[in-house]
């Protein structure tokens, strides 16, 4: 199949790129407003994209009729945010925060989850999630009229002590961390499946 994205419809375009960019990391993403309210939605066009600075990237799309969402508000506003990473156990939990509520709602007590302080930045983390970037905002770059793509500064990491295999060395326990990831549609995620190896190849300049 071809498509020319010049001929294709926005909503093609983005069932086209979810049922194929999988599976994707969550970003279950705490803001604080100026004036104090807590916000918190989860998003799946995010990744890391280098350690120096130590940047992490999140693709935020409008709401269809309020614009941007309270996130993307919160984040320019204030210029600060916390990326959550998601495990199983509260998958449920990280689903209520998606509802569509208005902005003086917080998700986090509509969801009944509890949160920690968070030592740069003022919005707080979700307790029981394994790691934790707080994170201070780089850039905001409107990447068409219904999205934007915001870069973050990661300030902090924290991660729970059980899910380190050797704190002195600095590894972590990815299976341990039990993280859930996006699939395609809007209700599908995956959570472990099958796993393999490849070892990175070695040029032979000799050969």
């Amino acid at each position: 199949m071809y498509y020319d994205i010049g001929d294709t419809d926005d909503q093609t375009i983005y069932k086209l790129m979810v049922s194929t960019v999988t599976p994707r990391p969550i970003a279950w993403v705490t803001t604080q407003s100026p004036d104090g309210a807590l916000n918190a939605a989860p998003y799946s066009f995010f990744n890391a994209m280098g350690p120096n600075p130590p940047t992490l990237a999140l693709g935020l799309m409008h709401d269809p009729a309020r614009g941007r969402k309270d996130t993307a508000r919160n984040i320019l506003d204030t210029g600060e945010f916390v990326v959550n990473l998601v495990p199983r156990a509260l998958a449920e939990a990280m689903n209520v925060t998606a509802i569509d509520a208005p902005a003086q709602i917080d998700e986090l007590a509509l969801a009944g989850l509890s949160t920690l302080p968070s030592t740069k930045v003022s919005p707080p983390r979700i307790d029981g999630s394994p790691v934790q970037f707080e994170c201070s905002l780089l850039s905001g770059v409107a990447t068409g009229p219904k999205q934007m793509v915001v870069l973050g500064r990661i300030e902090a990491i924290h991660i729970a002590d059980d899910k380190m295999l050797d704190p002195a060395r600095n590894y972590v326990d990815t299976r341990g961390l039990d993280l859930v990831a996006r699939l395609e549609g809007s209700q599908w995620y995956q959570h472990g499946g099958e796993r393999f190896e490849m070892s990175r190849p070695v040029f032979d300049k000799d050969r």
